[in-house]
């Protein structure tokens, strides 16, 4: 990757940085010193998709070089919507810092972060209040206030950043299929791009741009299990979010701290933890040498009423299947993940004269969603040599039901 950097021949020239999915992407001489910028930096050492590496090998980029491809998106949309020079500026800025509110393995720390305190990755005031931030971003008369408000979707051209067809989500789409090698992430991003105007101060899409929509939202619910929600990575994700629990206990204060780490160095203090659990954990997830899964069950198999949706039920009912399998309590984890959020299009289109909503012109988002609440899972993980023991413990504990084949067919996507 060139340098990112001015020169001293050429201070206030763009630099042009080779990107593997949109080509050369061009940052404006005013915005290097903020790609420069630690901050920023901090982001090559944080895996975009996790432990998602430990399934697709090529999954080693990094939210750096997202965060690069979100910017030259921005870049092209303002264009498209041809917005003044501060407001690009601003918009561009905000794609740039997006993902400086992750932590190391990007969303399996905010989970960590989840259980101590209220916390998103998307709110970042604090970071650009910082004064080599905030100096940045004044220096090209863009309000850090803007910036933030953009990145937590408070703002009139939130949209862009953070919206149901914004270019986080399309650079991350077309980036995770480029690394992973799955081809379920594609769609026609320069249409889509092309296709949104804005209409009384609200991102819309002309008619024209559906289909680009269409295939945007058929990526993300395909994306899901084959990627983002792949049993390896939750059970990896657990792995280190129980190896972190063990190592910090109840400090909410270090884990605070924790959070403003990379990979690299969560990692090795983690790996030279005190904690015997979190080491083993540890080297564990570094040698691939994971848990397995003893239960895997879909929504028909489990009495999702009765399911604890607290930390101290869910604890009861690990503790239940521990004492059953008598196992000790670090060889099973319990993986209850919440039902994945309805995609609701909070986006107009322009039909002719009029603004439709989306879903009144796209029927299929129903479908999407009944899919995606299919593909939920429940996760009893555990050491290879115990997957019978803690399996049976587990669907007694549990009452799974017994599934058919018919569900069995038609419950993996």
């Amino acid at each position: 990757m060139p340098r990112h950097g001015p020169t001293a021949d050429n201070p206030s020239m763009p630099k042009h940085i080779k990107d593997p999915v949109h080509g050369y992407i061009e940052v404006p001489a005013e915005l290097v010193p903020l790609v420069d910028a630690p901050a920023t930096q901090r982001l090559h050492h944080i895996r975009q998709l996790g432990f998602a590496y430990l399934v697709y090998p090529g999954a080693n980029h990094t939210r750096f070089e997202h965060s690069l491809g979100a910017m030259h998106l921005a870049s092209l949309l303002c264009d498209s919507l041809e917005l003044d020079t501060v407001a690009t500026q601003t918009v561009c800025c905000a794609a740039l810092l997006h993902d400086t509110g992750h932590g190391p393995y990007s969303h399996s720390s905010e989970r960590l972060m989840q259980e101590y305190r209220q916390f998103s990755h998307d709110d970042i005031r604090g970071l650009l209040n910082e004064p080599e931030i905030a100096g940045l971003l004044e220096k090209n008369a863009v309000s850090p206030e803007e910036v933030a408000s953009l990145v937590s979707g408070n703002h009139p051209y939130a949209g862009i950043i953070h919206g149901d067809l914004d270019v986080d989500r399309m650079d991350y789409l077309l980036r995770d299929a480029h690394y992973t090698g799955a081809p379920y992430g594609y769609f026609d991003a320069g249409r889509l791009i092309k296709s949104l105007v804005i209409v009384q101060d609200k991102l819309v899409l002309n008619e024209a741009g559906i289909s680009a929509a269409e295939s945007l939202l058929i990526a993300r619910t395909l994306m899901g299990p084959s990627v983002y929600y792949h049993h390896v990575c939750r059970i990896a994700e657990e792995m280190f979010l129980l190896a972190a629990r063990t190592h910090f206990g109840d400090d909410a204060d270090a884990i605070c701290g924790f959070q403003r780490l990379d990979d690299v160095t969560a990692t090795a203090i983690l790996l030279n933890s005190s904690e015997p659990i979190t080491r083993d954990l540890m080297i564990r997830i570094r040698t691939r040498h994971l848990y397995k899964r003893a239960v895997y069950a879909n929504r028909e198999q489990v009495d999702l009423a009765h399911l604890p949706r607290t930390k101290i039920g869910t604890a009861r009912l690990h503790a239940a299947i521990v004492e059953t399998a008598d196992v000790p309590p670090e060889s099973v984890i319990l993986d209850i993940p919440f039902l994945r959020k309805e995609m609701k299009m909070d986006v107009l289109i322009r039909n002719r004269h009029d603004l439709v909503p989306f879903e009144e012109l796209v029927p299929m988002i129903s479908m999407m969603n009944a899919t995606r609440q299919g593909q939920w899972r429940l996760g009893v993980y555990t050491p290879a040599g115990l997957r019978d023991r803690v399996g049976a413990a587990a669907s007694e504990v549990l009452a799974l039901r017994h599934t058919t084949k018919q569900h069995k067919l038609t419950g993996v996507i």
